[in-house]
């Protein structure tokens, strides 16, 4: 699973995701990506299914670039536990993903592989995608 080697702060502030993404919303390696249309967070394990989705679609051929990075730790408090008593621990890492940003490249391969394969991924991921390529 992705998490980050180290970090300055274990526990981070929720934040807002207000606006579209204005890095990461362009193709940069592959031919074909998948483009998020809203706005959550992704954690580790949507992003590791959808990669391998993505890899065992392709036969391990062609190239696969994953353009999302979890370094965002979410807590939370144990079940049956009274409120207050400050923060939860981390249990997971997340990305937080904006709309228009480009969450996996591909390339190297046709394009009915290519397309298959994200489509794939597309059923992985908690939010709204479109395929986009470099022709258009």
């Amino acid at each position: 699973m992705l998490s980050p080697k180290r970090v300055k702060w274990r526990k981070v502030f929720k934040g807002r995701m207000t606006g579209a993404a204005s890095r990461g919303n362009t193709l940069t390696f592959g031919e074909y990506g998948l483009q998020a249309l809203e706005c959550g967070f992704v954690t580790n394990r949507q992003i590791e299914a959808a990669r391998i989705a993505i890899s065992r679609e392709s036969k391990r051929g062609g190239r696969v670039w994953v353009k999302v990075f979890p370094d965002k730790p979410l807590t939370k408090k144990p079940a049956e536990v009274r409120m207050g008593k400050g923060k939860g621990s981390p249990e997971q890492w997340v990305a937080v993903v904006k709309p228009g940003r480009i969450m996996f490249e591909i390339g190297g391969l046709t394009k009915d592989v290519c397309l298959s394969a994200l489509r794939l991924a597309k059923y992985k991921l908690p939010m709204k995608t479109k395929i986009i390529s470099k022709e258009q």
